[in-house]
């Protein structure tokens, strides 16, 4: 067999080695991504269910102060919406 046969052979295997190897840490770097993607779910969800919690139990306590806000959120949100109709006129 001629000498330049079996160095291309051995330069295929390299590079199928090396091919493998490149698949090797891509697939391991996107399950990380998908690792961590799953983990930030998860503590966003458990976020917004304490902050749920949180402003249930708070609309319990203070009753008052809570209609108190959203009454004067409402009047914002009513001057905002006349301002901005009233504008386009």
């Amino acid at each position: 067999m001629p000498t330049g046969l079996s160095e291309s052979q051995a330069t295929v295997e390299d590079i199928v080695r090396e091919v493998s190897r490149l698949k090797d840490i891509v697939t391991d770097a996107v399950e990380e991504g998908v690792e961590s993607a799953v983990k930030a779910i998860k503590k966003g969800r458990e976020a917004a269910r304490d902050s749920i919690y949180e402003a249930r139990r708070t609309v319990k306590q203070q009753p008052f102060q809570a209609m108190g806000v959203v009454f004067a959120a409402g009047v914002l949100t009513g001057s905002l919406v006349a301002w901005l109709s009233s504008r386009r006129r």
